[in-house]
């Protein structure tokens, strides 16, 4: 965002536009970017003056030039118009001329020209740092609530990381002495242009945030996105490096020998000032039962207990490891006012091979899995939000910490339905045995419910079903679910499963009584048959027949396709 122009020294001005003039010759001059110290409020530097000088018609079409008034010097970077508009609107030269408008500038020549450029340029900038966090998050993007700042730190750190030495001569922007008005200049230009994003349904914003839009992401997803934005930061670099970014440090670092001599013996300085700009993702916010936690946040267990549950330093938080072979899942007790509380964390590390194999083996042409951590996480919290905005009974999420790949949850208190079937296989019949098979048909009219929306879960084990204390059927355990994923599966896992937890010498009657129960509930709740019959065929019921005994399966794949039958 241009600056109004307040150096007492007119003189400094006037040899500026004079030396502009003078390499416009005759042609027109259509705008004047002053940047640098000069722009950022700090006059009295003896930094180089950094000037972009945009000329209709300009031959060559750029040129670098230098001049030295007195004790000060100038770096000019003369380009063509149509090759400045160029490099706005695509990056055509790696935005070598076009990064000049991202931080604070002096237009001196045609300030409404040079402001339309850097609104078009952020509005560019924005959308590729909306890309990149699609394709980072997949699905957690449709959750996440951005702020305004992301954009502007996000482009910030692109570049010095591009740059390590550009952090000498951006330290000045966020000097204290003027941080406060040169990050305020800088947003204007990015909140423009949130505003004209979200005209185009790019994002949508409540409340000082914005989301990414459900049609930009679906469309970000696209694998052409992923290697066009991998070309960019090359692009920039190649074209940074031999037109203006390079020269301006090395100018910026010869004005303080130190540094310089600094920079010759280690880099180890670059990557600690690096270090000490923002990070975008402060500004970007996952919402939880708890309100909205930053990307960046790092809360481990401990911190959780203390800042979630209210525990002070002095209290105790015992951690007890709950989950299986594939999750590290922990349940957190910690004692508060004489009242126990507790709470559920789920670490989602990267499956190793020896974990993810066997399933892999096992499913071979049958289903695919979420193997990578964060994309678990992902989806764990994305359908959590999901279900939950749609009134179906999950674990309330508490808290995130993606850094550590951390998801903390509510603890609910009830038995599983893999519970519910053991007793059903023992119990022979009666009353309570009756009453647990309408559950598991209540399962199944749950899944249904699931379905209809077009969501699959993934892991539809009994395990990851509870009965809560008023008998609700709480939903669990997300990182497999997916949209318009397979149906099948969760059908077939479901009886499956629940065909493991029978002992082999009970009849069969028994597998058949909890397979209808559970088809004719998924069934009313109006889930499709196809579905159910499809459950029954080889391809699923060879990934279970390792720990199913083989008449088990039998009788419950011969109850899937026989599904037509018992529909009500």
């Amino acid at each position: 965002m241009a600056q109004n122009l307040k150096d007492p020294s007119k003189t400094l001005n006037e040899e500026i536009l004079n030396f502009c003039r003078h390499i416009a010759g005759p042609n027109h001059i259509t705008a004047v970017c002053v940047s640098g110290d000069y722009a950022f409020g700090l006059p009295s530097s003896k930094a180089p003056i950094d000037v972009v000088l945009v000329i209709r018609g300009f031959q060559p079409r750029l040129m670098n030039y230098v001049k030295v008034f007195g004790d000060r010097s100038m770096i000019v970077l003369a380009a063509d118009q149509w090759v400045f508009e160029r490099d706005v609107d695509r990056g055509f030269l790696g935005e070598a001329l076009a990064s000049k408008l991202i931080f604070p500038y002096i237009a001196q020549v045609n300030p409404s020209y040079l402001h339309d450029q850097e609104v078009k340029l952020k509005k560019r900038l924005i959308l590729e740092l909306l890309e990149n966090l699609v394709l980072d998050f997949p699905e957690l993007s449709y959750e996440i609530r951005i702020r305004p700042e992301y954009f502007m730190h996000g482009t910030i750190l692109s570049r010095v990381r591009l740059f390590p030495s550009m952090a000498y001569v951006l330290a000045n922007l966020m000097d204290e002495r003027g941080k406060e008005r040169n990050t305020s200049h800088m947003l204007r230009g990015f909140k423009e242009a949130l505003k004209e994003l979200e005209k185009e349904d790019v994002v949508t914003s409540s409340n000082s945030y914005v989301k990414v839009a459900s049609s930009f992401a679906d469309k970000a997803k696209n694998p052409r996105v992923r290697f066009t934005n991998l070309l960019k930061p090359a692009q920039r670099t190649l074209f940074a490096s031999l037109l203006g970014i390079l020269p301006s440090i090395l100018s910026a670092l010869s004005q303080n020998r130190e540094v310089l001599a600094r920079l010759q013996e280690t880099g180890s300085e670059d990557a600690k000032l690096v270090s000490q700009f923002e990070v975008p993702e402060k500004y970007a916010y996952i919402p939880t039962a708890s309100g909205l936690v930053p990307l960046a946040n790092r809360t481990d267990i401990r911190a959780f207990a203390r800042k979630v549950l209210g525990t002070s330093e002095g209290v105790r938080v015992a951690v007890e490891r709950l989950g299986g072979v594939l999750n590290d899942v922990y349940l957190i007790r910690a004692r508060v006012d004489d009242r126990e509380k507790k709470a559920v964390v789920k670490s989602f590390r990267d499956w190793s091979s020896f974990k993810w194999f066997p399933l892999t083996l096992w499913s071979l042409g049958t289903r695919t899995f979420a193997v990578l951590g964060r994309s678990r996480l992902e989806r764990e919290c994305v359908m959590n939000q999901l279900l939950h905005s749609k009134g179906f009974a999950v674990p309330k999420i508490l808290y995130v910490s993606p850094s550590k790949r951390l998801v903390f949850m509510e603890y609910v208190e009830g038995k599983d339905v893999a519970s519910v079937i053991r007793r059903v296989a023992t119990s022979g019949v009666g009353a309570e045995v009756r009453k647990d098979l309408k559950t598991i048909g209540r399962v199944g009219r749950k899944l249904a419910k699931v379905h209809a929306m077009g969501v699959a879960l993934g892991d539809t084990k009994p395990e990851n079903m509870m009965i809560g204390r008023k008998g609700e059927i709480f939903l669990m355990d997300f990182e497999q679910a997916s949209r318009n994923g397979d149906k099948v599966w969760d059908v077939a896992e479901f009886l499956y499963y629940a065909g493991h937890g029978i002992p082999p010498f009970v009849g069969l009657r028994v597998a058949e009584q909890i397979a209808e129960a559970f088809i004719r509930g998924y069934l009313e709740a109006g889930g499709a048959v196809e579905t159910v019959k499809k459950a029954g065929n080889p391809k699923y019921t060879k990934v279970f027949s390792v720990f199913t005994f083989p008449h088990v399966m039998l009788a419950l794949s011969g109850m899937c396709k026989k599904a037509d039958r018992l529909r009500g």
